[in-house]
């Protein structure tokens, strides 16, 4: 068999709803790579957000990867490597800062396993810390508090504000910054060009697997650009419309095991 890679979002595509991988979509996949086959998790949430998966789906054993931030860094689980990193300038979180305490905007960033939060939090910062089981810190001086490398800002409000909200940080900052909603109420802030797509294709040629031989799998905004980039793009039934326009198939949604349909198909 031509060997390929399973390219897999986390949250509403490898997980249901109660953020659990089934039973059946664990074994589809250990499967897979007990064939030889790679899989490689593409993901918006920091890298300690993934591990939980990454140990569940023995990742280190079989020699899978994390691809984590929306790209921004790729680790190799066998040897923890990080093969591919990406950097957000610090020169664009006065500007960020100033944006979300003018429109009321929860701002966050991330520092070793926890959520470093500019103000208070708001119910979208606690539904972040939540799903990749961070603490919070909330720092009284964000700016002077963020000198350090960061792969990446997320600013939350409202989903009607921030379709507004994404397009004008655009106009600001897209010269020098990648931003894009990966969730209605998550605006990601992201090095410029980066997305999951940009980093697969600075990955694969290390890995030894051509873009026509990759499946990649997402429900939201930010998988849309590995879903066109891939060689089958694939959306669950749970995944946002302007995501299934862009997939080659629509399969089950994350509460029926859309996964398996998809390894059962493409990679038989």
């Amino acid at each position: 068999m031509t060997e390929k890679a399973l390219v897999l979002d986390i949250d509403g595509t490898l997980t249901n709803s109660a953020k659990e991988i089934t039973p059946a979509t664990k074994t589809a996949i250990q499967n897979l790579m007990k064939r030889g086959q790679k899989v490689i998790l593409a993901s918006g949430r920091p890298t300690p957000g993934m591990r939980r998966y990454e140990e569940e789906l023995e990742l280190e054993k079989y020699g899978g990867y994390l691809l984590s931030f929306n790209g921004a860094r790729i680790v190799d689980c066998h040897s923890g490597e990080i093969i591919y990193q990406r950097i957000l300038p610090l020169t664009i979180l006065p500007g960020l800062y100033g944006f979300a305490k003018k429109n009321g905007c929860g701002l966050i960033t991330y520092l070793g396993n926890e959520v470093i939060s500019a103000f208070p939090v708001d119910k979208y910062v606690e539904i972040e810390a939540r799903i990749n089981g961070l603490p919070v810190r909330e720092v009284s001086n964000f700016l002077n508090f963020v000198d350090f490398d960061i792969n990446k800002c997320l600013m939350t409000a409202d989903p009607e504000k921030a379709e507004i909200f994404e397009e004008e940080l655009r106009e600001k900052y897209g010269h020098i910054a990648s931003i894009y909603r990966s969730e209605p109420y998550f605006i990601e802030i992201m090095p410029k060009d980066v997305d999951k797509a940009a980093s697969l294709d600075k990955m694969l040629p290390s890995i030894g697997i051509a873009r026509e031989n990759t499946v990649c799998c997402g429900d939201g905004f930010n998988d849309i650009s590995m879903i066109r980039y891939a060689g089958v793009g694939v959306a669950m039934g749970n995944a946002q419309q302007p995501v299934k326009d862009a997939a080659d198939y629509i399969t089950a949604t994350n509460d029926e095991d859309g996964l398996v349909r998809v390894i059962e198909k493409y990679f038989s």
